[in-house]
């Protein structure tokens, strides 16, 4: 990056594909956005992932926004001779490609947001109603004591490292039973435990990073959005709950909102495929 940093990339799919560039969630990293069998149904789409600062092997941006991503985004597409492209984040990456939309509008051709939470200063949103125990202590901690909150991840990420599964387990209030199915899946279970494990593998500072920027001010207005957005959510979803996709859905012009009764928050990986058929139509016609 210009300012000296690094960003860790993976490739994926078509080099001479369309591209979509993934925005994973929190915590994760460039593994744990599509499955490798959704990717491999999209032979004219060329997947770009990365690790957000701070996660993988990407170096730390601290007290960054999620406005940031923007910037980072763009030079990555600099770097690849890129022009324009699609972005997809799902949970805490989907506020990512919002921005990437909303502050690269000549560059984003679309963007999907998958179980987004909405900003902490949204008019209106009673922003922790309807949200499982666990979230509401994270962001909390985040808001009241910054300090014993990163002390308090660092010492989750070490036993992270050691057994990814423990994550899930952590969350365990907030997954429905759709959820439990969805994620205990092969397929899913063992991309979801690798993205765990790569993602805190140096430190925490990309989760902690993350979470601060998720109760700050974001840096940009979802209203502003001139580009179709593509909103999914779960109607279950007790991490992102649905008042934040309806606020959102209201705020966002261009707004496509799609919400399914029966599902929680892991249910955006099944929609993964109708969501890229979305994003790349000329692709839907070559899927299997």
């Amino acid at each position: 990056m210009r300012d000296g940093r690094w960003l860790t990339v993976e490739e994926r799919g078509d080099p001479d594909g369309t591209p979509v560039v993934l925005l994973h969630g929190t915590p994760g990293c460039r593994f744990g956005v599509v499955p490798e069998d959704v990717m491999a149904a999209r032979p004219g789409v060329r997947f770009i992932a990365y690790d957000r600062p701070g996660y993988g092997g990407s170096d730390r941006r601290p007290g960054r926004q999620v406005a940031d991503a923007a910037q980072d985004v763009a030079e990555l597409a600099d770097a690849l001779g890129l022009d324009r492209f699609t972005v997809l984040g799902r949970s805490g990456g989907a506020p990512h490609a919002l921005a990437c939309a909303a502050l690269l509008p000549d560059r984003v051709r679309r963007a999907a947001a998958l179980v987004c939470p909405a900003p902490p200063d949204a008019q209106g949103l009673s922003w922790f109603e309807g949200m499982a125990d666990s979230n509401v202590e994270e962001y909390t901690r985040a808001l009241t004591d910054p300090l014993g909150f990163a002390d308090r991840l660092a010492a989750r990420a070490a036993g992270i490292r050691r057994d990814p599964a423990q994550l899930l387990v952590s969350i365990r209030d907030g997954l429905t039973d759709s959820d439990r199915r969805i994620v205990s899946a092969p397929a899913i279970g063992d991309m979801l435990l690798r993205n765990y494990r790569e993602a805190l593998r140096t430190s925490a500072y990309g989760w902690l990073d993350d979470n601060l920027a998720l109760v700050s001010r974001w840096g940009f207005d979802p209203a502003d959005i001139i580009r179709p957005v593509l909103l999914w959510h779960g109607a279950l979803d007790r991490f992102s709950p649905v008042g934040h996709f309806t606020w959102l859905a209201g705020r966002i012009p261009r707004a496509r909102p799609v919400l399914e009764p029966d599902v929680g928050h892991f249910g955006a990986l099944q929609a993964l495929p109708a969501v890229l058929d979305w994003l790349h139509p000329a692709s839907a016609s070559t899927a299997s």
